[in-house]
């Protein structure tokens, strides 16, 4: 079994069950709903520490032997916590019911250089003592809020991601793939300044991958996980050509990958540097060089050569109004990249844009799916390509998601 093997996390989504092809997937970050940014401190009250006392004596033993993430097989499932916010501008409402922190200046957070290599892929290089990785772990408890309970388990997985996979022959000393001086910071930087947990331990778990993510690349929603399953309902989609545009960090196109044929080929575009470098390193963790072609440009312009030739254009394009953005929660607004955010100001400009490109991309009986903001643009998007290109395109839709929200727009080339 090989080291990344051993990295396979309980489930994201605890009402949705995979199908026994699928190996488990998990986390995310639920946002720690008006956490006291000045309640964040290293020292344990006496009132405190008593009761965080008990608890650690059972639960640090659990930690330390690596038993907080079981490694599950396919065909069962762990329920796990809400979701990363969805970058929806709907989430504007959401966040009016927080009291978000005013982000921290460099000046007052402390910063450790960080290794740019993502915690769960570095080597476990880092011996520390049992007690040194215990009163770390009491440490780190004690910064979190009593209103954000959810950040003990994300304690929890990153004292997991952290550790070594395969057993110490001295108990005494646990392997950790960073120094405690950097999971000291990792961890400070994600209560106090709601970084975004998949940021610190640098992987999202999405369908049966689990997939590389780093500052500068959108996190994979759950809900985008729909699309493949809608590439994989296209009559004849294993032998075809595949678009993913703004592909981010390349969860889709593996996804898609994955699923093809031995004629099958996925050509996946970014704009951004920093996705470009994230889509390569998944596309080459999961071995799938040979059918997932990475190319930087924006949206149709890298994809010349095969114009006309795609059997199908998928993208989730940045859909959020510019006016919203500033009421996403902090985790969304504040970390992750404007670049896949902003949709400019009705959140339609990058969608538009793609609908225009498609009937010179796709053959005949092409299919397309894009992800939007919601009801309001899918019900638009539908109408917009079914009058203005009657003629091009048949069978347009609008398609929801699993929370009954018009999530997709998809359709097919005449």
């Amino acid at each position: 079994m090989n080291e990344f093997s051993l990295l396979l996390k309980p489930s994201p989504s605890a009402h949705r069950r995979l199908s026994p092809a699928h190996a488990p997937s998990s986390s995310s970050l639920q946002p720690c709903n008006g956490c006291n940014r000045s309640s964040a401190i290293f020292l344990l009250s006496p009132s405190s520490s008593l009761s965080l006392e008990a608890e650690a004596k059972s639960e640090e033993a659990m930690l330390l032997s690596r038993s907080t993430r079981p490694i599950l097989s396919p065909f069962l499932r762990k329920p796990k916590p809400s979701r990363l916010p969805k970058p929806f501008s709907s989430a504007s409402a959401s966040a009016s019911a927080l009291t978000p922190p005013t982000p921290r200046s460099p000046a007052t957070t402390a910063h450790v250089p960080e290794d740019p290599t993502p915690l769960f892929l570095r080597p476990p290089t880092h011996p520390v003592p049992a007690p040194s990785l215990a009163a770390f772990r009491r440490r780190a408890a004690a910064l979190v809020p009593p209103n954000a309970p959810h950040l003990h388990r994300h304690l929890r997985w990153l004292l997991a991601d952290a550790s070594s996979s395969t057993a110490n022959p001295d108990p005494a000393v646990h392997l950790l793939r960073a120094p405690l001086d950097e999971l000291e910071a990792l961890w400070l930087r994600h209560v106090r300044d709601r970084r975004p947990f998949q940021y610190v331990v640098g992987n999202e778990h999405w369908r049966d991958l689990v997939v590389a993510v780093r500052d500068g690349v959108l996190i994979p929603r759950p809900e985008t996980e729909a699309v493949v399953d809608m590439v994989g309902s296209v009559e004849g989609f294993g032998d075809g050509w595949w678009a993913d545009l703004g592909t981010g960090s390349g969860a889709i196109a593996v996804a898609v990958a994955r699923m093809l044929g031995p004629r099958g080929r996925v050509f996946a575009t970014d704009v951004s540097e920093v996705a470009v470098e994230v889509a390569r390193l998944n596309v080459e963790r999961y071995g799938m060089q040979d059918k997932v072609e990475i190319r930087h440009g924006s949206w149709f312009e890298p994809l010349e050569d095969v114009k006309g030739k795609l059997m199908g254009v998928i993208s989730n394009p940045p859909y959020i109004p510019t006016d919203d953005l500033p009421g996403l929660q902090p985790e969304v607004g504040w970390h992750e990249p404007k670049l896949a955010l902003d949709g400019g100001k009705d959140g339609l400009d990058h969608l538009l844009h793609l609908c225009e490109g498609l009937s010179s991309a796709l053959k005949p009986g092409g299919f397309f799916v894009f992800e939007t903001n919601g009801d309001k643009q899918s019900e638009f998007l539908a109408d917009f390509i079914s009058t203005k290109w009657s003629s091009s395109f048949c069978n347009v839709e609008a398609v929801l998601d699993f929370a009954d929200i018009k999530r997709f727009v998809r359709g097919y080339r005449r």
